[in-house]
């Protein structure tokens, strides 16, 4: 990727006092990304703002996790998903899913120092692979890979490969970009030479971006909205301990 193309994939996104999220739709159409001010710090924070922010659009919540930090080492670019159903009283639920559409990170206690997050347009990524690496953009659109099989045997993860192509369409036509460490080759494909070289090169793309991307801090108590399928998000190493709460869920837009 060239730097020019780097950079154009960046994003900063606006900030919108909670009291005006109606206006939050308008901004995640436009880039993907928007921050919720004025939230209360509390476990019920990332529910209000969903439903602020989507209302009535709003499916299926997945349970709120919570990530504590010490002196954490940066998270590079990534899009949330995962495929996780677990047995509760012999009935089956779903704790998280492939398909996810909507992210919301609420930041609880900023760190001393550090910790700045970044996040990038994964369309306007791909969109760019095309003159500046059509093979990479060949391979993001027509491959099937495991999308979790470098995970397998995780206790709740299935036993049945998860098939797909880092760039789908739902079936209204919505775009989705998955950007995920554990993809692998289906097992025994006869490509599976060239496409381990390309989720490498795939890999070193990504983290070539990264160093390029502007930097935004969130303050205590604000809600960053991603939508999963366009934005792929990070965040800097940092010193001293961090708090954040993380909420996934599908929409009715959601494939």
């Amino acid at each position: 990727m060239l730097i020019s193309q780097q950079s154009a994939v960046g994003i900063v996104p606006a900030r919108i006092d909670i009291g005006r999220a109606g206006e939050a739709p308008h901004q995640l159409a436009h880039s993907g990304a928007v921050i919720l001010t004025g939230v209360e710090n509390n476990d019920d924070a990332l529910v209000v703002a969903a439903a602020a922010a989507l209302g009535h659009r709003l499916r299926q919540l997945f349970p709120l996790r919570q990530r504590r930090s010490h002196n954490g080492s940066p998270v590079h670019l990534h899009a949330d998903s995962f495929d996780v159903v677990v047995d509760v009283g012999c009935v089956p639920h779903r704790r998280r899913d492939p398909d996810e559409d909507y992210v919301l990170v609420q930041c609880v206690q900023p760190p001393s120092s550090g910790g700045d997050s970044f996040l990038a347009d994964a369309y306007r990524f791909v969109d760019d692979c095309a003159t500046a690496d059509p093979a990479l953009r060949e391979f993001l659109t027509r491959t099937d890979v495991d999308l979790y099989g470098a995970w397998a045997g995780l206790r709740g993860l299935p036993t049945t490969p998860r098939v797909g192509r880092h760039v789908e369409y739902t079936r209204t036509g919505r775009r989705i970009v998955r950007r995920t460490d554990g993809a692998v080759p289906l097992h025994r494909d006869p490509d599976t030479e060239h496409i381990e070289a390309m989720l490498g090169r795939f890999q070193d793309a990504v983290r070539d971006v990264e160093g390029s991307l502007p930097r935004f801090r969130l303050a205590k108590g604000e809600v960053l909205i991603l939508d999963n399928y366009r934005c792929w998000h990070g965040r800097d190493a940092h010193t001293g301990d961090r708090g954040v709460r993380i909420l996934t869920l599908r929409s009715s837009d959601a494939r």
